[in-house]
């Protein structure tokens, strides 16, 4: 059960340790090689839709093969040594305790109540413009990325983790962080971003509806309505642009009984998405502790049935 217990101890050091400040997080690794990159393949290629294809797959092979190959060699070195490398690196992949603290300022700002401190925080874990945004927008953006970030920062990595260890999971985490860096329609990355926007996509296909059932599940652990959760999931989560984020997204919308969605800015250009979900009433500040409880009940519920499997398949 080596492995499962990998698995189990990455999670609890991020929830003991999350993200310390100045930590050399590989993701921060994985951006400064993939944005020098981006630097070279701009100037080497006409095209920037292949440009953007050729970073992409070097940073995620790159990203993959290193770990592999640093796992291996203390390996070699010690099997311990190469266990508990394995277990750093899907720790550096999860980000229960760092959702849970950026989110949860934004909270604390708005109880203050201090609405440009509130703004500011929330600048932190979303790409929307938020100098704007009052109380119910910055619950709404809120409560929206929490919904989203336990799939990609959650869910999905502990998936691959389990699909192909530590290796595959840094894999994805490349994928999921170019899709950060340059996963735009502006004119700067419409066509350079298209490779890692798509790879992004197709990686937490998957994952995006394991996530919609450990939502809707963990909603009735949380005493709110499983049922609507699944159903507005079902019923809402193709009606966002994203083929992923959606349903999540509606999952929650659903055990919360809110609306998300509606009209944002991103770079002062107004996005209009759909509704998702229905206004049995207002959004309020209890909505964030509420998708804090459910995001950490689909987290452990997520590790469970992760190292359920690997049991399994270590016995059988």
């Amino acid at each position: 059960m080596s492995f499962a217990y990998q698995i189990a101890l990455a999670f609890v050091a991020d929830l003991l340790v999350g993200d310390p400040k100045g930590f050399p997080h590989p993701v921060k690794i994985i951006a400064h090689v993939a944005s020098g990159l981006e630097a070279f393949f701009r100037k080497t290629f006409f095209s920037l839709k292949f440009a953007g294809i050729i970073t992409t797959m070097i940073v995620v092979a790159a990203s993959f093969f290193s770990v592999w190959m640093i796992i291996r060699g203390l390996d070699h070195v010690h099997p311990q040594l190469g266990w508990v490398a394995s277990s750093f690196f899907i720790y550096t992949t999860l980000s229960v305790r760092s959702l849970f603290e950026e989110s949860r300022s934004v909270l604390q700002y708005l109880k203050e109540p201090n609405i440009c401190k509130a703004r500011e925080s929330l600048s932190n874990i979303v790409s929307r413009d938020t100098d704007n945004l009052e109380k119910e927008g910055i619950v709404r953006a809120t409560v929206e990325t929490v919904a989203e970030s336990t799939i990609d920062g959650i869910i999905a990595p502990l998936f691959f983790a389990a699909l192909g260890g530590a290796p595959l999971a840094i894999a994805f985490k490349a994928i999921s962080t170019m899709d950060s860096l340059f996963g735009y329609k502006d004119e700067t990355y419409r066509d350079f971003g298209w490779a890692p926007a798509r790879m992004d996509d197709l990686a937490n296909w998957f994952p995006a509806r394991l996530g919609l059932l450990a939502i809707a599940t963990s909603a009735t652990l949380c005493g709110l309505s499983g049922k609507n959760s699944f159903a507005i999931a079902m019923r809402d989560g193709s009606k966002h642009p994203s083929p992923n984020a959606g349903f999540s997204e509606a999952a929650m919308a659903g055990a919360l009984g809110v609306r998300l969605g509606g009209t944002s800015f991103y770079s002062g250009e107004r996005n209009v998405k759909p509704f998702i979900g229905d206004k049995l009433r207002e959004l309020e500040l209890s909505d964030i502790t509420q998708s804090h409880k459910i995001m950490f009940a689909a987290s452990l519920l997520g590790l469970a049935v992760v190292i359920s499997i690997e049991i399994v398949h270590e016995l059988f």
